[in-house]
């Protein structure tokens, strides 16, 4: 008689070719985050081939769905993400980590009966910048779920990383246009108001708390070199350990820019570019169990039984992470020596290696999840939480 983890594999293996199929397609149709039409809808597609009820556009968010299946007490969630990045497309594999969340939820729901389970598949758009779980979380489409989890493509594999809060802004700083050689004293330099705030901010760094980072590029510096520049707009992103942290440092950050308006008599504004990421817990119970089923597929963590120093990543699945227990390792991939947003990563998340961590992420969240419901224990943890 055949085991749970038995039907789980058999089911993931049934649908090899499908997941594998899905990945590359996403990878070959790189959307930026929210409009992730043709993405989202090949997930939820999918899903619904195979028996999963489907909404889709949820959390007011076109490209977000939740499919569910079973009816089971203990309501586990995968997350799906399939956003890519601008220049660089899918630098960060989330065409692997929507084929493996889907493959591990139909694996899943083989024996969610026998489990006592609900297998829920949520579709979470834009993590790179904007924030689809927290759309989701806000909404209450984690109320229900008792434990979460997904894998993400890395160049090692990891148990966790240390996940930064972060958030993301642009900064406006508005002068007066004048003409550069006949009448510059008439103008007042908006760019001269951002390099004092660069410069202000490059020297602060050295000044910052571990795990604070601060990071930016120039969107629009001026429209023509004889022109004293009014309008300018950089963009930026903080990170710090904590949400407490990036609190501070956003303070002092402003007060950069505040001193280039003062310096040059410009005026600024920040706008906030989708949620701010908060810290991660992971919950270690559910991580052991997912180590178990990583090792089952012949995955090694030696970098962790090392000691190594986690690396640093932001993600809002940390915000989910502090309202329901969440597990978010990382799935190493053969990159050649590339790291997550170069060229030649994206080019790593569509090979054999790749096609391999589909498959062997898509059963070690499955068989993580067989192996929570049957933790009496954790089980019971989790289910408190109804």
């Amino acid at each position: 008689m055949s085991t749970p983890e038995d039907r789980v594999r058999d089911a993931i293996d049934a649908a090899h070719d499908e997941l594998i199929e899905l990945s590359h397609f996403i990878h070959a149709t790189p959307e930026l985050g929210y409009e992730e039409f043709a993405s989202a809808e090949a997930v939820a597609a999918a899903a619904e081939r195979h028996g999963f009820t489907v909404e889709r556009g949820v959390a007011s968010r076109p490209t977000a769905f939740r499919a569910t299946a079973g009816d089971g007490r203990l309501r586990l969630a995968y997350c799906a993400e399939y956003d890519a990045l601008p220049d660089v497309g899918h630098a960060c594999g989330h065409n692997i980590i929507a084929a493996a969340s889907l493959g591990a939820a139909l694996g899943l729901a083989t024996v969610a009966d026998d489990l006592d389970l609900s297998v829920v598949l949520l579709g979470t758009p834009s993590e790179e910048g904007g924030g689809g779980k927290i759309d989701l979380l806000e909404a209450g489409y984690f109320d229900d779920v008792h434990a979460a989890m997904m894998v993400h493509p890395w160049p090692e594999e990891r148990l966790e990383a240390t996940c930064l809060a972060v958030d993301h802004f642009d900064v406006t700083f508005t002068g007066r246009e004048a003409h550069a050689s006949a009448a510059p004293w008439e103008g007042i330099n908006a760019l001269d108001a951002l390099t004092v705030a660069q410069v202000a901010i490059g020297l602060a760094r050295q000044h910052l708390h571990p795990g604070d980072q601060i990071h930016g590029i120039v969107v629009q510096g001026g429209a023509a070199a004889n022109i004293v520049p009014a309008h300018v707009v950089a963009r930026y992103m903080c990170r710090s350990t904590t949400a407490e942290g990036l609190a501070r440092l956003r303070e002092r950050v402003n007060a950069c820019f505040d001193a280039g308006a003062r310096a040059t008599g410009a005026t600024w504004r920040s706008e906030e570019l989708g949620h701010a990421f908060s810290h991660m817990t992971s919950d270690r119970e559910i991580l052991a169990h997912y180590r178990r089923a990583a090792e089952s597929r012949g995955r090694r963590f030696d970098r962790d039984d090392e000691g190594a120093p986690p690396p640093t990543l932001s993600t809002d699945m940390a915000n989910v992470s502090l309202v329901v227990p969440s597990i978010h390792p990382l799935l190493g991939l053969a990159t050649g020596g590339a790291v997550n947003h170069q060229p030649a990563f994206t080019a790593a998340c569509a090979t054999p290696d790749a096609d391999r961590a589909v498959i062997d992420g898509a059963v070690a969240l499955a068989l993580t999840a067989v192996g929570v419901a049957r933790d009496e224990a954790l089980r019971a943890r989790l289910l408190e939480r109804s």
